[in-house]
């Protein structure tokens, strides 16, 4: 296993703590809003990185669904955030969600063709994983805004969506 391989397993060793981080954290809502966008905006870069490294078609395809999905709930929770005029605001998870996020896109910027999809798709499986044990654990209880509460409750079915799509082409790429 080369070093970038290994970079990657460490990196998702880290996204894999990022639940365990988030319940023992009970956010506000603008720490919530935060958090969302800051979980929506790594997958977007991950994607646009994806659409012009990726090899098979398929994970090309996939990487531009994220993009259109995560910037679309990003834009949803953007304009619900104004309407309550609350100011999202950076805390330990978001940051850390940013953080672990730059690290794994200069990661896979050293990877090429296959070894590239493999490690990008395996990734969105991990961050997937991470995301929806966020939500659940940690997001939807602690939001008080009702409104934000359905943002999350709504988008919720998507990201186990975009696991399921992940976890085939992993499937596919072995």
């Amino acid at each position: 296993m080369n070093a970038v391989v290994k970079g990657l397993a460490a990196i998702a060793l880290a996204l894999l703590a990022i639940p365990a981080f988030a319940q023992s954290t009970k956010p506000n809502d603008a720490q919530i809003a935060a958090i969302v966008v800051a979980a929506n905006q790594v997958d977007i870069d991950a994607g646009k990185l994806a659409v012009k490294h990726a090899y098979d078609p398929e994970v090309k395809a996939f990487a531009e669904r994220m993009i259109t999905d995560h910037t679309a709930v990003n834009k949803q929770a953007t304009a619900l955030v104004k309407k309550l005029n609350v100011t999202p605001e950076e805390n330990e998870l978001s940051k850390s969600l940013k953080a672990d996020g730059a690290k794994t896109l200069d990661k896979l910027r050293e990877l090429k063709d296959g070894q590239f999809d493999r490690a990008y798709i395996d990734n969105e499986v991990k961050y997937h994983q991470a995301v929806l044990e966020v939500i659940d654990k940690t997001l939807l209880p602690n939001a008080q805004n009702a409104e934000l509460k359905e943002l999350i409750t709504k988008v919720r079915p998507a990201i186990e969506a975009h696991l399921k799509h992940a976890e085939q082409l992993q499937a596919s790429l072995k």
